[in-house]
C-alpha cells in the first residue's frame, strides 16, 4: 500500500507538472471533495483480497480528478488575460506553498488598444477599461486616467503631453455636460508601483449642438421727415395737446349731460302739471 501511495504522488506530480504545477484554492477544493467522495465509496465497497487492485484503482481515479480540474483551471482562470500584465496568487503543486504566477501579455505589450467615443455638447461619456481578470490581480493596483486634449488623431502626442486627471479604485470615470474643448485623447492605466498591468486609449470626439434659429426682430421703418404725428418723435411734444384735448371732452360731456338731465325734468314737470290741476278743482269743489 505504501508503494501505491508512493506511486500515487510521483503520478500526481507529473499530472502538474504538465498543467504548470500550480493550481488555485477554489480549484483545489473541487478537485479534493469530488475525490473524497469517490475515495468514501471506495472503502464501503471494498472486498477481502482485492484490496491492492482496488487501491491502484482508487490512486488512478484521483489523478483522473486532478487532470480533469487542473485542465479547467488553466482554460478558464490561470491565464484569462487576453492583453495585459497579470500577477495571480496561486497554490504551488509540489510545496503546496502560495505564490506568484506571472500572465505576460499574448502581445508582449501591456497596451490593450484604442476605443473611438462618440458625443455632444453638453451631453455626458463614460470611460470604462475594467475586464474581469482585473479581479484576480495581486495587491492593490488602482486606476490611473490622463488626458491630452485636442482633436483625436491630428497630432502626433508625447508622453508629456498628457495631463494626469485622476487616481482612483473605480474602473470608469464618467464626463458629464462635456465642452467641446474637452476632447482628446483619455488614458486609463491599471498600474502599482511604477508596474503598468494594463492600459486603454479612449479618442473622445464632442460634437457641437446644432445653431439655434433665432426669430428675427422686425424692425419698423423710418417716418419721414416733418411728420408731428411720427410714433418716434419726443412724447413731450405731444403730452400738452393730448391733456388739452382730454379735458376739452371732459368738459363737453359734463355739460351735455347737464343739458338732458334738465330736459328731462321738465318733460317729467309737465307731464304731472294736469294732474295737479284736476286734484286742485276736485278739493275746491268739495270745499263748496
Amino acid at each position: 500500500m505504501k508503494k501505491i501511495c508512493d506511486h500515487a504522488y510521483v503520478t500526481y506530480r507529473e499530472t502538474s507538472l504538465e498543467r504548470n504545477g500550480v493550481i488555485d484554492p477554489t480549484t483545489l477544493y473541487r478537485a479534493r471533495t469530488e475525490y473524497q467522495s469517490e475515495f468514501d465509496r471506495f472503502l464501503k465497497t471494498q472486498h477481502t483480497g482485492s484490496v491492492t487492485f482496488e487501491a491502484i484503482q482508487i490512486m488512478e481515479k484521483g489523478r483522473k480528478i486532478l487532470e480533469k480540474h487542473l485542465d479547467a483551471f488553466i482554460h478558464d482562470g490561470l491565464c484569462p488575460n487576453m492583453c495585459g500584465l497579470l500577477n495571480q496568487m496561486v497554490m504551488d503543486c509540489f510545496s503546496c506553498r502560495y505564490r506568484i504566477y506571472i500572465c505576460p501579455s499574448p502581445t508582449g505589450q501591456q497596451d490593450c488598444g484604442e476605443y473611438p467615443l462618440q458625443a455632444e455638447e453638453g451631453g455626458q461619456a463614460v470611460l470604462d477599461c475594467f475586464l474581469p481578470w482585473h479581479r484576480l490581480l495581486f495587491g492593490k493596483p488602482e486606476y490611473s486616467y490622463s488626458w491630452a486634449p485636442g482633436v483625436p488623431g491630428t497630432n502626433k502626442l508625447n508622453e508629456s503631453d498628457f495631463i494626469p486627471l485622476v487616481v482612483t479604485d473605480d474602473s470608469s470615470v464618467i464626463l458629464n455636460q462635456l465642452h467641446m474643448d474637452e476632447q482628446g485623447i483619455y488614458r486609463c492605466s491599471l498600474q502599482e508601483a511604477g508596474t503598468i498591468f494594463y492600459q486603454i486609449t479612449f479618442l473622445l470626439n464632442v460634437t457641437p449642438l446644432p445653431n439655434q434659429t433665432h426669430q428675427p426682430l422686425l424692425t419698423l421703418p423710418t417716418p419721414p421727415r416733418g411728420d408731428k404725428y411720427s410714433p418716434f418723435q419726443n412724447t413731450e411734444g405731444l403730452l400738452v395737446p393730448v391733456i388739452t384735448m382730454v379735458t376739452v371732452l371732459g368738459l363737453a360731456a359734463s355739460v351735455g349731460l347737464t343739458v338732458i338731465l334738465r330736459i328731462m325734468i321738465n318733460q317729467q314737470r309737465a307731464a304731472e302739471e294736469p294732474r295737479r290741476k284736476r286734484k286742485e278743482e276736485k278739493t275746491t269743489h268739495n270745499m263748496v
